[in-house]
């Protein structure tokens, strides 16, 4: 299907302009030369610098439907400096999707976050970010997944879901929720690159899960990771909990999964109660 970049040409020739105009010929290691008519580099400057004829470059910067690759791309970001915020945003108005991650996986929530998860005491709430690491949680989540019992390095929901036994006995029907949220997780990897941090936690998975292995070449894609969760919690029994997964920085790929006890299920109030810690629960 032909690309078109009628929509967003207007943002991207004053987008791409107002950046070479901002790198100066030293920033860029070029000889300053004589006296310049526009601030910053020429458009020849940024095409040598960039690996590309200056035709190629100015029909991009003009918004021409021409294709344009990752590597070209990242090439540009390189020559102009860009942030992680404006590459994305460049690859967004010519490329139309978001690019790989680069590096390693965002590890900060925001201070707002963390507010919010503790004004739920009786909703289960964590952080991931892309990788599926759990960044953050609040009491509800740590009482349920035990996330602080964890090491570091093993805090995260995949590695969890594979090679804990505790979290394994805690799904009820562990087969089929463990395909769901690996395909949702499969819609995540989708966003990395082949060099990133995910991509490793995928190697390492299949080198210590035969079930993941198993998993991951069965390709399967699904719709989004919620509805409802059936546990068998040990120090309480059987719950079902509605769970949707909401975006809270779509920039650094941070997600919060929220939980809530079915107001069907006859135990909801006893699951609360547990949470706030009472003993009358139906395990008790």
């Amino acid at each position: 299907m032909a690309r078109t970049l009628e929509r967003t040409r207007d943002e991207l020739a004053a987008f791409l302009r107002s950046r070479r105009e901002r790198i100066s010929p030293d920033q860029a290691g070029l000889p300053a030369g004589g006296r310049r008519r526009t601030p910053g580099l020429r458009r020849e400057e940024v095409a040598a610098l960039a690996g590309v004829g200056l035709t190629w470059y100015t029909w991009l910067e003009q918004g021409r439907d021409i294709g344009v690759s990752p590597a070209f791309l990242d090439s540009l970001c390189r020559v102009l400096k860009l942030d992680a915020t404006e590459r994305r945003h460049l690859y967004l108005l010519t490329y139309q999707r978001a690019p790989a991650e680069p590096a390693q996986t965002w590890c900060v929530v925001p201070k707002v976050i963390h507010r919010m998860m503790a004004d739920m005491p009786l909703r289960p709430a964590y952080v991931l970010n892309l990788r599926w690491d759990v960044l953050a949680w609040n009491s509800a989540a740590d009482k349920l997944f035990n996330f602080a019992d964890k090491p570091p390095a093993q805090r995260n929901l995949l590695w969890m879901l594979f090679t804990d036994e505790p979290m394994r006995s805690l799904l009820c029907a562990w087969d089929q929720q463990a395909i769901e949220m690996l395909s949702s997780f499969r819609r995540d990897f989708a966003h990395a690159s082949a060099q990133s941090d995910v991509a490793e936690l995928v190697r390492d998975l299949e080198k210590v899960s035969a079930e993941f292995k198993h998993g991951w070449n069965r390709q399967d894609i699904q719709g989004p990771c919620q509805g409802v969760r059936r546990l068998d919690i040990p120090a309480f029994g059987n719950i079902s909990l509605e769970h949707t997964t909401l975006t809270i920085d779509a920039g650094r790929h941070l997600h919060l999964v929220y939980y809530a006890p079915c107001l069907e299920d006859p135990a909801h109030n006893a699951f609360e109660r547990w949470l706030q810690g009472s003993p009358d629960s139906p395990g008790a």
